[in-house]
């Protein structure tokens, strides 16, 4: 089981002082390179900051760890700009770049930036074929069903072709996840039970697609946080859950014996105002600012948050992980609660690592 760093412009929202924000989240990525972590994932959504400027930054000052997208979509970026992006981040890398890719929230692009979105499984399935035309010689791409590209040529590609993950949660992205793309990503707050379902179907898939010997990692969203004190800690993954999970179709993954998380879900996206926002093409920052954030840890029972979440002592979350490795899962996800360095990091996985 490989470790991964996942990192957003929460940071950088909340700091005072852009200088170290900037100089802090480059040495977080510093430190992990060191550690031995597998890769390290910028989050990237059309109200924070460039994914690909951050990771131009870490790829000099780093010399193994991977460097991608977690994720970016064809909305926020057409494929053109996203072929050319990432071949620059593997030239910079020396080869480790890859990219993270997702439909986005197509009513922000929508009602809000005024785009035209069409189908967005169509949009990622042009963008896949195209980006592997654009990284391979003579790197001429053409084609397209929704996002239409008449041979467009790059001048250079990357050095090899880049792996290319989606995030996927609905059983057509799932599908095509497997057939189409180098491996999955899975958000936070999957059970245990929505991932065996999904990762024996992908295997399915894969085989009957004549795929099954090649690899396909399954990257898990886990924020594991090694404390003993993990109450805290679950009341404010309460947040993520109400702000994240309101959407469309995401409270699918959380499917937890004992517990009726459609019902809950339907009072947490009235008090959070999930519908009028996204009705209005507003994006997490605007959710923000209107949500009722106390109200909805009040309905998301803490049992629930633990039963998905990897946070508490070393052994209860080597256990978890255990339980993952044996289900599939080949890479997950550290999110320590402060600064840390290279030293702690190494230290943290280990303590969690799997036999």
């Amino acid at each position: 089981m490989e470790f991964c760093l996942d990192l957003s412009h929460q940071a950088w929202a909340k700091s005072v002082s852009h200088s170290e924000i900037v100089a802090a989240t480059l040495e977080e990525i510093r430190a992990a390179d060191e550690a031995g972590l597998d890769s390290v994932w910028i989050s990237e959504d059309p109200d924070g900051w460039d994914a690909f400027a951050v990771l131009g930054a870490a790829a000099r000052m780093t010399t193994r760890i991977r460097l991608g997208t977690g994720v970016t979509n064809p909305y926020l970026r057409h494929p053109n700009l996203m072929a050319m992006s990432v071949a620059t981040l593997d030239r910079l890398s020396n080869g480790r770049a890859f990219l993270g890719l997702g439909r986005g929230q197509p009513e922000w692009y929508s009602r809000a930036l005024n785009m035209t979105i069409g189908s967005p499984l169509q949009a990622l399935t042009d963008t896949v074929d195209l980006l592997h035309q654009w990284w391979e010689p003579p790197f001429v791409a053409t084609g397209g069903r929704q996002i239409r590209v008449d041979r467009w040529a790059h001048a250079f590609g990357p050095e090899g072709s880049p792996p290319i993950y989606l995030a996927a949660v609905g059983p057509k992205a799932l599908e095509l996840a497997a057939r189409r793309f180098d491996g999955i990503l899975m958000t936070e707050f999957a059970s245990e039970s929505f991932l065996e379902r999904v990762i024996a179907e992908a295997r399915a898939r894969r085989k009957d697609a004549g795929l099954s010997d090649t690899p396909f990692p399954i990257f898990l969203r886990t924020a594991i946080h090694v404390t003993d004190d993990p109450e805290p800690a679950l009341e404010q993954r309460k947040n993520m859950i109400a702000l994240v999970n309101s959407l469309p179709g995401m409270a699918r993954q959380i499917d937890v014996p004992g517990f009726d998380v459609p019902e809950m879900m339907a009072q947490v996206r009235a008090v959070m105002h999930t519908d009028e926002q996204l009705a209005r093409g507003g994006a997490f920052i605007d959710m923000r600012k209107v949500a009722d954030f106390a109200a909805a840890r009040r309905l998301i029972p803490t049992e629930l948050v633990d039963a998905v979440s990897y946070v508490g002592s070393p052994e209860k979350i080597r256990s978890k992980l255990a339980r993952l490795a044996a289900l599939g899962v080949s890479h997950v996800f550290v999110s320590p609660p402060g600064p840390f360095d290279a030293v702690s990091l190494a230290e943290l996985t280990a303590s969690v690592r799997p036999e």
